[in-house]
C-alpha cells in the first residue's frame, strides 16, 4: 500500500488539534480538536495540566486515524507543533508531572526578571537573542525549582525532567525513550545559545539550573521516536514551535520573506538567513534546522489585533460582526486624523512597554463610527509596520489568521509597507509547517523547494498610492499612550 498521508498535531494554548494531510491532494482532509482546562490560581498566573494535554493529544490523534480509516502503511508519520515557552516538570521514572505546567502567559516571575541586573540582561540578549521577560521559560523553571519541594528531591536522585510541551509529549509518546527539545523551542527558553545551538553554561548558572534536568537538543526535521496509536507505532518526524512552524508553513523559505499571523494578536517573523541578526528591539529566533543547515528569524509581537474586533463588537457595540468592518472602512476615504493605538495589554515590539494603554486620538465633533472602525483596522497595519521598520529589508509579506480575511486591511498594509501582501489559501499555516517538516524528514517531499511549490494563495495585494496614510500622525498618537514615569 502506497503512503499518502501525514498526521499533524497542533498543541495550542487552549486546545489540541490533530489533522490528516493528503499528500496527493495537497490539502488537509480532516481535523479534530479538543479543549483543555485553563487554571488561574492567582492574579496573572496561568497553568495547564500537562497530563490532560497528553491524554487529549493521544485522543485526537486516534480519533483522526479512526475517522479517516487510516492504515499504518498509508502513513508517512507525524509532525508536532506546540505553544512555546510553557514549562512542564516531571518524574523521569514515571513520566508524571510534579505540578501544573506554567504557561507562557503567566506573569508570576515578572518581578524576578525585572530584578536582574542590566549586565545580566545584556548577557542574555547577546547569547539568546531574547529580551528578558517572564514570557520565556528560564524563570519558570527556576520558580519550580525554588517552590515545588518534589523538584529538588527528584533533582538529587537524577530523576527530574524539565521541558517545553513538545519535549513532554515526545517523552510520553515514546514511553521515556526520547527526551529531546528541538532548536526552535529551545531558542525561546532564555537558556539556549543561538550561536552554539546548545544550552549555555553561563545562563544555566545564572538561573541555577543544571544541564542534567534539560533535554537533548535536536533539529526540526529528524525522526525522534514513535507514538503508539490504535493502529500501531507511527514515526514522529518533526518537532517545531508554533510561530516558526507558521513561517515554514507559509512558505517563507527565502531571506527577506515575512509572515504575519493576524490572530488575537499579531505574530510577525522574518526569515533572515543562515546567520543570526541581532536586533535591539526585536527577538532573534532559530527559524528551523534541517540537517546541519540552520535558518534564523527576527520576531516581533503585536499584543492586540483580532481582540480589537471583539472589543468593537462585544464591548463597544459599534459593529455586529467583524465581517462588516471592511465595508465600513471603505465607506470613507480616510480617518480624518483619528488614530487608535491598540495597547489594551501594553505595547509589544518594538516599544516593549507593558504599562502603555490604548488610546483614541485626534477626534473632532465630526468623527463618526466609520472613522473609529477604520482607525482600528489601520492600527493593525501601523503596528505591523512598526516591526517591519526594524527589519528593513523585506521582499514579501505573507498573511494568515482570521483578520487577514479583511480585504481593506490587507490592501492598506500593502500600501503602507510598499510590499506585496499574499493571503494563503489554507488557514492552517501553523500545523502545515509541522506537516511539511515531517514530510521532508520521512520522504513525502524531495526538498524545501518542493514544499514551496505546494503553497497557494487566494488573494495577492500589490502596493498602491494611498493619500490616507499618515505616519507622522500615527507616531504622535503612539508617543501619547506610552507610559512615562513621573520624575
Amino acid at each position: 500500500m502506497k503512503k499518502k498521508f501525514i498526521l499533524g498535531l497542533d498543541e495550542g494554548t487552549t486546545s489540541v488539534r490533530a489533522v490528516v494531510y493528503d499528500v496527493t491532494k495537497n490539502e488537509i482532509v480532516y481535523s479534530v480538536s479538543k479543549k483543555f482546562k485553563q487554571y488561574y490560581p492567582k492574579e496573572a498566573w496561568v497553568e495547564h495540566d500537562a497530563e490532560e494535554i497528553y491524554e487529549a493529544s493521544l485522543e485526537v490523534l486516534n480519533e483522526a486515524i479512526k475517522a479517516k480509516k487510516l492504515k499504518r502503511e498509508e502513513l508517512f508519520g507525524l509532525g508536532i507543533t506546540n505553544q512555546r515557552e510553557s514549562v512542564v516538570a516531571w518524574n523521569k521514572k514515571t513520566g508524571q508531572p510534579i505540578c501544573h505546567s506554567i504557561v507562557w502567559q503567566c506573569r508570576r516571575t515578572a518581578e524576578f526578571c525585572e530584578s536582574l541586573s542590566a549586565k545580566n540582561k545584556k548577557l542574555i540578549k547577546e547569547k539568546t537573542g531574547l529580551i528578558v521577560d517572564a514570557y520565556f521559560s528560564a524563570s519558570k523553571i527556576k520558580w519550580i525549582l525554588d517552590n515545588v519541594n518534589e523538584a529538588r528531591e527528584l533533582e538529587k536522585q537524577n530523576n527530574l525532567c524539565f521541558g517545553t510541551m513538545e519535549t513532554f509529549l515526545t517523552y510520553r509518546f515514546t514511553n521515556g525513550k526520547s527526551y529531546v527539545s528541538d532548536v526552535t523551542n529551545a531558542s525561546r527558553t532564555m537558556l539556549f545559545n543561538i550561536s552554539t545551538l546548545d544550552w549555555d553554561d553561563k545562563l544555566l548558572k545564572l538561573f541555577g539550573i543544571s544541564r542534567e534536568v534539560l533535554p537533548k537538543i535536536v533539529s526540526n526535521a529528524e525522526v525522534v521516536g514513535t507514538v503508539n496509536t490504535d493502529i500501531g507505532k507511527i514515526k514522529i518526524g518533526a518537532l517545531i514551535g508554533d510561530q516558526q512552524s507558521a513561517l515554514f508553513g507559509q512558505g517563507c523559505h527565502e531571506v527577506g520573506m515575512v509572515k504575519n499571523t493576524y490572530g488575537t494578536g499579531c505574530f510577525l517573523l522574518c526569515n533572515v538567513g543562515k546567520s543570526p541578526i541581532k536586533s535591539k528591539n526585536l527577538l532573534t529566533d532559530v527559524a528551523w534546522k534541517i540537517g546541519d543547515e540552520v535558518t534564523y528569524a527576527l520576531e516581533g509581537s503585536v499584543f492586540n489585533a483580532g481582540s480589537i474586533m471583539t472589543w468593537l463588537e462585544e464591548d463597544m457595540g459599534l459593529i455586529s460582526s467583524a465581517k462588516e468592518t471592511e465595508a465600513i472602512a471603505k465607506s470613507i476615504s480616510s480617518t480624518e486624523g483619528t488614530f487608535f493605538v491598540p495597547a489594551f495589554t501594553g505595547m509589544g515590539a518594538p516599544y516593549w512597554d507593558p504599562y502603555a494603554r490604548g488610546m483614541l486620538a485626534g477626534m473632532t465633533r465630526a468623527t463618526t463610527k466609520a472613522h473609529v472602525v477604520r482607525a482600528c483596522l489601520e492600527s493593525m497595519a501601523y503596528r505591523t509596520q512598526d516591526i517591519l521598520n526594524e527589519i528593513k529589508k523585506i521582499t514579501e509579506l505573507r498573511c494568515d489568521g482570521g483578520v487577514s480575511n479583511n480585504g481593506f486591511l490587507m490592501q492598506f498594509q500593502s500600501n503602507l509597507s510598499k510590499v506585496t501582501v499574499k493571503r494563503q489559501k489554507s488557514t492552517e499555516a501553523t500545523v502545515l509547517g509541522a506537516v511539511y517538516m515531517a514530510g521532508l524528514t520521512l520522504g513525502a517531499f524531495k526538498s524545501v523547494q518542493d514544499i514551496s511549490q505546494r503553497i497557494t494563495f487566494t488573494k495577492v495585494f500589490t502596493p498602491k498610492e494611498d493619500n490616507s496614510i499618515d505616519i507622522k500622525g500615527w507616531k504622535k498618537a503612539v508617543a501619547k499612550c506610552l507610559y512615562k514615569e513621573e520624575k
